[in-house]
């Protein structure tokens, strides 16, 4: 084998060893991020603090993430897949609206449930932290879109107006906010009595029984 066929071998070899490496780099700084978001909040959070606790520099998480938030992003990401966040792509191709109903609920209780005390924390971060109030503004849009969808599938009760129809979405909406579920976990005591009930209280505030 000629040196030019020898170095075309070894430049994907050494690509291939330098993705892998960053994917440990990434992994490493997300589980960091995690750590620091549950233990200390916004005041251990910062690149400087992540570099520090992987043993590398804030250059090479500014190259791996971009900026503080793309970070929150990357982990929101992560804890979704995590959490089974993807089965949402199953409830929007769901026949039966009240089914959907029902599995658009189940999958963001259970979400809230697995990751309540991380959530907490971001959420509270993000009330007096504008970067991160726009990373979770655009997950609950998101969410906000789903719920939107599922209410245009339901029966419309007889003689719903517009108005009527927009304050059913934004019940849903609100009823299945990371703050609702929280708020009701701490008054039941856990966090299964939360999901068990949540079904049922939303069903009563729609006003749509399947």
């Amino acid at each position: 084998m000629g040196s030019s066929e020898t170095s075309s071998c070894k430049r994907p070899y050494e690509l291939g060893k330098r993705l892998e490496q960053m994917g440990r780099t990434k992994a490493a700084v997300l589980a960091a991020a995690r750590s620091q978001l549950e233990s200390g909040g916004m005041r251990e959070f910062s690149m400087e603090s992540l570099a520090k606790s992987c043993g590398v520099t804030r250059q090479t998480i500014h190259n791996l993430f971009g900026t503080r938030p793309a970070v929150l992003e990357a982990l929101f990401d992560q804890i979704a897949v995590d959490a089974g966040m993807e089965r949402m792509r199953e409830v929007m191709m769901t026949s039966d609206p009240n089914v959907m109903l029902e599995r658009f609920i189940a999958v963001f209780s259970g979400f809230w449930a697995k990751n309540r005390l991380l959530l907490r924390r971001i959420h509270g971060i993000a009330a007096v932290d504008p970067e991160f109030g726009q990373a979770v503004q655009a997950r609950n849009q998101r969410r906000q879109t789903a719920a939107t969808r599922v209410m245009e599938r339901l029966d419309n009760p007889s003689g719903e107006n517009k108005d009527s129809r927009v304050g059913r979405i934004a019940s849903l909406v609100a009823l299945t906010s990371f703050e609702f579920f929280d708020a009701l976990a701490e008054s039941l005591g856990s966090t299964r009595a939360a999901e068990e009930q949540l079904p049922g209280l939303i069903r009563r505030a729609l006003g749509t029984w399947g």
